[in-house]
């Protein structure tokens, strides 16, 4: 088979790391980049420290609103499609690059396979919560990381084939986790001891485009009992910047701003930090993977089955409720929720057994 790869952020890139190496030993794949993280720091070095293929073709689009980038991406990869003549289009996750592929490809009459199909969040506010949806049933295959996301697309009696092959980013986590649990070294190089801080990220639109949000977002950070290393997006601060609010949380005692990291040492510093605080949704099921309790920064969650188990729990931007959660013990357990490290050999076999 011809697959056209559509990827286009971090996580995608993590997430196409344990499919496209297997992908290109049976089959012929073109991967695109569409540009929506353009920074080095959110996308080369996941290529080179993952062992991504570098990119058949770049498409440079990004910035703009979420109409504006969606049909920017539309436009570019309707003649590569046309022109490589593949016979299906592979996206992940919930991005606008995630929609674009997927429309594009739908659009063509080419067979759409998603990867983590079926989460849902039920907050149609979120970008990402529409994409999944719209994505879903554009889909010709649906490749689930768990039986909760079945359930949810059997509910919404989507049309596509639906698979639950496990998650993918599982498999990048096991066979990194070992060696980021060694790389004390990173901790300490931040100023850091094991046990002794909090990761934050914070990206979402909803938090960071709503100046009132942004300083309840801010004002959270800064209330942190223990050091904060909060890993600053480009977008985040821009808004920060624009807002005048960039200048308290660098001069904030608790809060150490950094700028975006790789994924070996964004995953040593997660491994050993206290808790990780996020409005993001790969982050929260890469801090269930690593055993680290999650605070999560928004009202809900597409993965429910961490808040289900102990190890997150929804804060939205109440400051009070993220100390109270900080302050919580770890769960005794932790089942393995999505799979166990096989998720892309399983991606491949679905590939073959419905697309073929």
């Amino acid at each position: 088979m011809k697959i056209l790869t559509v990827i286009g952020n971090r996580p995608q890139f993590i997430k196409a790391a344990a499919v496209s190496p297997r992908l290109r030993a049976e089959h012929q794949e073109l991967l695109v980049h569409t540009g929506q993280h353009f920074d080095d720091a959110l996308s080369a070095v996941f290529f080179s420290e993952l062992g991504l293929p570098a990119p058949d073709r770049e498409l440079g689009i990004a910035l703009g609103s979420n109409s504006s980038q969606t049909a920017r991406m539309l436009s570019a990869l309707e003649p590569v499609l046309r022109e490589t003549a593949s016979d299906a289009v592979l996206v992940y996750g919930d991005t606008n690059t995630t929609l674009a592929g997927a429309l594009a490809g739908a659009q063509a009459g080419v067979p759409v396979a998603h990867v983590e199909a079926g989460m849902r969040s039920f907050d149609r506010t979120m970008p990402e919560e529409l994409n999944r949806v719209l994505v879903d049933h554009a889909a010709t295959l649906l490749l689930c990381s768990s039986s909760v996301a079945v359930s949810n697309l059997r509910r919404e009696g989507v049309a596509g084939a639906v698979e639950v092959v496990g998650d993918v980013m599982v498999d990048v986590a096991l066979a990194t986790q070992p060696k980021a649990r060694e790389r004390v070294d990173l901790v300490r190089l931040r100023g850091l001891e094991p046990g002794g801080y909090v990761l934050a990220t914070a990206h979402r639109a909803g938090n960071v485009d709503d100046p009132a949000r942004l300083a309840q977002l801010v004002d959270l950070l800064c209330r942190m009992p223990l050091p904060v290393l909060f890993t600053i997006h480009p977008r985040t601060r821009r808004a920060l910047e624009q807002v005048d609010l960039l200048g308290r949380l660098e001069s904030a005692g608790p809060v150490i701003v950094a700028p975006p990291l790789g994924y070996l040492e964004t995953a040593a510093l997660l491994c050993h930090a206290r808790a990780l605080l996020t409005d993001s949704g790969g982050m929260q099921k890469e801090a269930y993977l690593a055993g680290v309790p999650c605070i999560t920064m928004r009202p809900s969650t597409e993965w429910t089955e961490t808040v289900e188990q102990g190890w997150n729990v929804l804060v939205d931007l109440d400051a009070a409720a993220a100390l109270d959660a900080l302050a919580r013990e770890r769960p005794a357990g932790r089942p393995a929720l999505y799979g166990d490290g096989d998720a892309g050999e399983r991606v491949l076999a679905a590939l073959r057994l419905h697309l073929g």
